[in-house]
């Protein structure tokens, strides 16, 4: 485990590739739902307000126009979509550097588990006192896994969010490189930073990849054959 926090430490990640991802990160969470009506979307002022001429006012076709009060908005929004693309290894990237930039300043504390045997407030109290994050503005809490009765515990406090690791099975609310660069203080249970190195490090890939047996190749045994009976 500390091998892993060793070699986060040198990982350097560039500061553009941190913003462009938090920016996808922000505009992604946007719904997109806005929408205003523009002057042919607003009911009423379907007739001319007055004659063109000798009144002295200017011309006005409609009371709906977007000078008058009730009418429609010029250049209205409409509902759209905010999402933006990063890559993988990109967002991966980050959020280790994110990580990384925490465990290098001091503000990475990693404990041993983070479990509650039933929801209540003091023992998460008790429990930031203990290490010494209770008066910090902005905490993350990181659990290996979703427990109910931590989150309740948690979820009354204004200065704590709470998440879970990366997993490959895509469970939880895993905490995003956001989360990390506004929290002050990261609270990270041994699991938790267990499951992150298996899910970014690659370790499981590799795994994976050597016990896969190879296949054999077929085309170049069917050439070779092929070759031999034409000499």
């Amino acid at each position: 485990m500390s091998k892993f926090l060793d070699t986060l430490k040198e990982l350097q990640v560039s500061p553009n590739l941190l913003h462009r991802v938090i920016v996808s990160e922000e505009a992604n969470a946007r719904q997109g739902t806005q929408s205003a009506k523009t002057r042919s979307e607003v009911r009423g002022g379907g007739k001319k307000p007055y004659r063109q001429k000798k009144t002295g006012n200017a011309r006005q076709g409609t009371i709906r126009a977007p000078h008058y009060a009730h009418g429609g908005m010029a250049l209205a929004v409409k509902p759209r979509g905010y999402a933006k693309k990063v890559n993988r290894k990109e967002r991966r990237l980050a959020l280790l550097g994110a990580l990384a930039d925490k465990a290098t300043s001091g503000s990475l504390i990693v404990v041993d588990k983070i479990v509650f045997s039933a929801p209540k407030t003091k023992d998460a109290v008790s429990f930031l006192e203990k290490n010494g994050v209770a008066d910090v503005k902005r905490v993350l809490i990181v659990v290996a896994e979703h427990d109910e009765a931590t989150v309740k515990s948690f979820r009354n406090l204004p200065n704590v969010e709470i998440r879970t690791a990366p997993r490959r099975d895509g469970k939880g609310e895993a905490f995003s490189t956001r989360d990390l660069l506004v929290a002050h203080k990261v609270v990270i249970s041994k699991d938790a930073l267990a499951n992150v190195e298996a899910a970014y490090s690659g370790s499981e890939a590799k795994s994976e990849a050597a016990t896969e047996p190879k296949k054999p190749a077929a085309r170049k045994t069917a050439v070779k054959a092929k070759k031999e009976v034409e000499a």
